[in-house]
Parts: structure tokens; sequence; C-alpha cells
């Protein structure tokens, strides 16, 4: 294979694969970013201490992150038809990437507000701050560079699970890989698309690094 007949597929593949991400990166943090933020909250000591709801809220938490991708992939086969309208494409494998990563984001988010200094906190509070003030204006605010190396590590997370949804037709640069690489004998497909993820993998690492140095005034 030419490389003028190689880069029209590894280019097409390299859109599905940013598309996937990209769009389940964004949903995994509409819901596991609140959900973070509850994880945390409610422990005990805390500004809502609820230690039950916290316990129970961390059990399902830690379950459904326990259950690895390709397995849940299939569990919810019926779920992503009912859902997306089918179970299997570049769009509908949105849906289970969704659900594998957004208990993940959950986490991520709890242990970057963890981080933020406990006197912050109490200064806020001794100020006579509301929860939601101390939440938006002192918490989230005090952990935006932990919580954009944490986006780092979520997003390369979801670029890796791409590459097994080819399992269900997901398409992509993984299953561009296996399909058109592997599978056809066609070797050239597979080193130069496992390639671009790696580049991939790489620049949203790097690019995360760079971001939270910059965004960290406690190095400054």
């Amino acid at each position: 294979m030419t490389f003028s007949q190689l880069w029209p597929v590894i280019w097409e593949g390299t859109k599905e694969t940013l598309y996937m991400t990209l769009w389940s990166g964004l949903f995994s943090y509409l819901l596991g970013l609140p959900l973070g933020v509850l994880l945390t909250i409610t422990k005990r000591d805390n500004i809502l201490a609820a230690p039950t709801f916290n316990a129970v809220l961390g059990a399902i938490i830690n379950f459904l992150r326990s259950i690895p991708f390709i397995i849940l992939l299939a569990m919810l086969f019926p779920v992503t038809r009912a859902v997306m309208g089918s179970a299997i494409g570049t769009r509908s494998i949105i849906f289970p990437l969704v659900m594998s990563a957004f208990p993940y984001v959950a986490r991520m988010v709890e242990g970057s507000l963890e981080e933020v200094d406990r006197g912050i906190l109490e200064a806020a509070q001794s100020m006579g701050s509301t929860n939601n003030q101390i939440i938006f204006k002192v918490l989230l605010p005090e952990a935006v560079p932990s919580l954009v190396n944490g986006a780092a590590i979520v997003m390369t997370t979801i670029l890796a699970y791409t590459a097994m949804a080819s399992a269900a037709g997901g398409g992509g640069l993984g299953a561009l890989a296996i399909t058109k690489g592997y599978q056809s004998r066609k070797f050239e497909v597979l080193y130069s698309a496992s390639i671009v993820l790696v580049l991939l993998v790489q620049l949203i690492s790097v690019s995360g690094t760079r971001l939270t140095r910059r965004l960290d005034h406690r190095k400054k």
C-alpha cells in the first residue's frame, strides 16, 4: 500500500478515534465531576458530612470501576442498543465508553479535591461562606491544576479503550490496526495506526503536564 493510499485510511481512523475520545471524555466528566465532588464533601468531617451515603456511593463507584471495559462492553450491548439505536458503530460505542470512564473520573476528581489544603477550607468556613461558595469558589478553583492533570490521564485511558472498541465495530485506529492491518496482513497499516495512537497519547500527556504546570500557582 502506497502512502497516497495509506494516508486517507489513517486520517479517517484518526478522526473516528478523536470523535469517540472527545465525546466520551465530555460526557464522562458531566457525570463523574459531580459524583467526585459528592464523594469528597460527604466524607466524615467535611462540609456536607453523610458517611452512610458516602459509603454507598463509594461502593457503587468501586463496583463499576472493577468491571474490565471489554466485559462491560458486552454486558451493555442491550442497553447500548436501546439508548443509541444500535450496539455497534463509532457513535454507539460512546455509551459504553462513558459508562466505563465516569466512575474513574469520579475517583480522579475526588483525589484532586482531597489535595486542597484543609486550612483554606477552614478559612472559608470561618468567614461564613456557604457550602456552594466553598465548592465553586474555593474547592474546585484550588484543585484546577490537579483536575487538569487528572483529565489528561482520563483522556489517555479512554483513548486506549477506543482501541478495544473494535470488538463492537467501534471503528477508529484500533479497529483499523486489527481488521485492515493484522487480519488483512497489511502490516504497514498496523504499524502506522499504532504509531499514530502512541503519538496521540503523548500529545495528550505532554499537553496536560504543561498546562498543569502553568496553572499550579504553588510552584510559582
